[in-house]
């Protein structure tokens, strides 16, 4: 008969290490996340489960996940939400008839079809703005609605599926403490969705 200390050793030991390793995994380096709803289609769609790697440099381009708690105001608890950097802190982000300019120049979007490129600014009377402050003060933002440029320490966010996504154009920027990692796909994603995901930041700005 197993004695108790053996039985520590050989089978609880084990276990709480392998506990605490994807712990750690999970705080440090990366962890697997379900995609709840529609808002990033057609590149990510409502189930897929994706990669969000923590210590990754968020660039132009990049799709993240953050805690939505404290930046969308009809988020009352913790909400993981899923949508794509446009704006770093100091950029300035326009929009007309779909088109969107970052530091005056144009946004390569040829990841989206042509119906939500142009939902952008056609949709929920969001119009097109000349600057960030046209756009807070006519969506009236809780924070920040003055601000030319993005603040500081903060990020203006899209959703891919434009028609439907709940995102900056509503309620503003996301603090960077609010972010929890940036999104990638595996080899079982098909090669343009993948492209759209995991490498658009090497092709942000339209070059045609």
């Amino acid at each position: 008969m197993k004695t108790f200390k053996s039985i520590i050793t050989s089978w609880v030991l084990p276990i709480l290490i392998g506990l605490a390793l994807a712990l750690i995994i999970r705080q440090f380096w990366f962890t697997i996340v379900r995609v709840d709803g529609t808002s990033m289609e057609p590149n990510l769609v409502n189930n897929e489960r994706v990669l969000v790697l923590r210590p990754s440099e968020i660039k132009r381009g990049s799709v993240v996940v953050f805690n939505a708690q404290g930046v969308d105001p009809a988020v009352q608890n913790k909400l993981d939400y899923v949508k794509r950097v446009v704006g770093l802190p100091g950029d300035t982000v326009s929009a007309k008839d779909g088109n969107l300019y970052v530091n005056d120049k144009k946004v390569d979007q040829s990841y989206l079809p042509k119906s939500e490129r142009e939902a952008t600014n056609s949709v929920n009377n969001v119009g097109n703005w000349d600057n960030l402050s046209e756009l807070g003060q006519h969506m009236n933002w809780v924070k920040d609605s003055q601000t030319i440029t993005v603040p500081k320490g903060k990020y203006f966010v899209l959703g891919d599926h434009r028609s439907v996504s709940n995102d900056s154009r509503y309620w503003g920027f996301v603090p960077k403490d609010k972010m929890f990692g940036v999104v990638k796909v595996g080899f079982w994603t098909k090669a343009e969705p993948k492209d759209a995901i995991n490498q658009q930041y090497l092709h942000f700005f339209d070059t045609k």
